[in-house]
């Protein structure tokens, strides 16, 4: 597990991780259609808060694409680095998310949030702030369609309608299982909206949410219950040593 500290020059303010999105949302590349499902590797990543700690650990899993086996993971822990805000969550995670990305002992391949890249207020949300900062490609799954509109979907799995901001499709409504209320598949980047449609059902063959993030969301608690232990054993530690003696 490594330990994460807040990077130099990281926003601190509303009004300056704003100006951080307005900048870099210029870079998102939306005209690559990305690999191809069922090939090489994919990586889910996914973080859990302990806010009484004023921590936050994240994991990354991968997978092997074809088999949906697990071939290597990797955690970090920090401290929150922004507060919370919404529209500005991947402020609070990318930290955390890149350094467990970075400990991988290989290339992560397409890698799957659970969020939204363009189904975003801005258009630029955890998956396509990633997909920037770190070049791959990268998809959102996210459980909730955030502010958007979609009609329902039809009962069978891979139906799927669209997620609108007014009159732009901004993501889809997916039915990853028979009669299962659907998840919401965006583009992060280096990614077209079918081929993340495709990954998403192929990673969803018994549940509704993908093996990525159902693997990540497992392995991310775990590092976090161990953080908080080792934390509260610490401050034992430290509240003995102040103990008076008599």
């Amino acid at each position: 597990m490594t330990t994460v500290g807040v990077p130099a020059g990281w926003p601190a303010t509303e009004e300056e991780a704003r100006a951080v999105q307005d900048e870099l949302r210029a870079r998102v590349v939306l005209d690559e259609r990305g690999p191809e499902p069922g090939t090489g590797c994919v990586t889910g990543v996914d973080v859990a808060y302990d806010d009484d700690l004023d921590l936050v650990a994240a994991a990354a899993v991968v997978l092997d694409a074809a088999t949906l086996d697990v071939v290597a993971e990797a955690t970090a822990v920090g401290r929150v680095s922004f507060p919370y805000v919404p529209g500005l969550l991947a402020f609070r995670e990318i930290p955390t998310v890149r350094a467990a990305l970075d400990r991988l002992p290989r290339p992560p391949g397409l890698v799957v949030c659970d969020g939204y890249g363009l189904a975003h207020p801005r258009r630029f949300g955890l998956a396509s702030h990633l997909g920037v900062l770190t070049g791959l490609p990268v998809i959102g799954v996210a459980k909730n369609p955030f502010t958007f509109t979609y009609d329902d979907p039809g009962p069978e799995r891979g139906a799927f309608a669209g997620l609108f901001a007014g009159t732009e499709e901004v993501g889809r409504a997916l039915r990853t299982r028979d009669g299962v209320k659907p998840v919401f598949v965006s583009v992060g980047h280096r990614v077209s909206l079918d081929n993340a449609v495709a990954h998403t059902l192929a990673l969803t063959p018994r549940y509704r949410l993908p093996e990525t993030t159902r693997r990540a969301d497992a392995l991310c608690r775990r590092a976090l219950r161990e953080a908080a232990q080792n934390a509260g054993d610490s401050a034992q530690e430290a509240t003995m040593r102040q103990a008076p003696t008599s």
